[in-house]
């Protein structure tokens, strides 16, 4: 199998941060910038790319949906797999980390797996996350799960990439929502995390488990309840509401990265071999999920 590049993810999160810069929901045009960005990027390498229309406040945005061959949008026999981003970000920022790394992340995925024709792996890129619509029905993502939910659409998972590119072997650097954890998960900001709720617990532990097979990043996994801050914050949030299973993989975001949210979330601050080696792990548990069972159907 093909390996990520890591140009190719610096590239793109230079064109998202820098080149279209901030993209929060109250400028529709940069919005409008970056998905037709990500469709180009999509039918570039072959895929089939369905818009889905998400009004808020009387304007159109867009979720983008990519898949071989088909209609992305159309229902499936066989459940599907989902690996979705964001696209948005806060007015604050320009986004490498959140979510830029995450998109660049999901188009390298596509690209590695395109030519296996995986015909029931979907890959999403959602218009809007951040607040002012953040955990609530009028995000990108729900309405893209409460879709397929309305058709009836079986899901084996989602698989949420929200900030995968800032690492960092400074010891201290890694915090937790309570102070008991670092007794248990490592203090250095060094590792991916792929968390979700407790219904999703046998489906974080299958993916865990695949990723280590391709990857040398290292990894820790949680499961709990939303009391644990911030292990429902992102688009993987919507899927559970909908009683999907649904993991997110992430650097931690604002338990690692000191430029969350902030200007400083620039280009420079990430580390693209680290990430590529993160994409690596995700293409092959996801080849590995399509040849163990039937949701994907080679």
């Amino acid at each position: 199998m093909k390996r990520s590049n890591p140009r190719n993810i610096e590239n793109i999160v230079k064109k998202l941060a820098l080149d279209i810069g901030p993209r929060p929901i109250g400028k529709p045009e940069k919005l409008g910038q970056t998905r037709k960005f990500i469709t180009a990027s999509f039918e570039d390498i072959g895929m089939k790319v369905s818009l889905q229309p998400v009004i808020y406040k009387g304007l159109e945005y867009h979720n983008v949906i990519a898949g071989p061959h088909e209609d992305p949008l159309a229902r499936r026999r066989q459940d599907i797999l989902v690996v979705g981003a964001h696209y948005d970000t806060v007015s604050t920022t320009p986004g490498a980390d959140d979510n830029a790394s995450g998109i660049a992340a999901l188009l390298e995925i596509a690209r590695i797996l395109a030519r296996f024709s995986l015909k029931n792996v979907v890959y999403a890129a959602f218009c809007m996350e951040e607040p002012p619509v953040f955990r609530t029905k009028k995000m990108g993502s729900y309405r893209y799960a409460k879709y397929l939910s309305q058709i009836g659409q079986g899901l084996k998972g989602m698989i949420c990439l929200e900030m995968v590119g800032y690492f960092t072997d400074r010891p201290g650097s890694q915090k937790y929502p309570f102070p008991l954890m670092n007794r248990i998960y490592p203090d250095k900001g060094n590792f991916i995390a792929m968390v979700g709720n407790l219904k999703s617990r046998n489906f974080t532990f299958e993916f865990k488990e695949l990723f280590q097979k391709h990857t040398t990043v290292p990894v820790e996994s949680l499961n709990a309840p939303a009391i644990m801050i911030g292990i429902d914050f992102s688009d993987h949030w919507a899927f559970q509401k909908l009683g999907y299973q649904a993991l997110m993989v992430t650097d931690t975001a604002f338990y690692r990265n000191p430029n969350y949210h902030r200007p400083s979330d620039t280009p420079a601050t990430l580390d693209y071999k680290k990430a590529a080696l993160v994409v690596d792990g995700l293409a092959g548990a996801i080849l590995d999920i399509c040849n163990r069972s039937s949701p994907c159907a080679i």
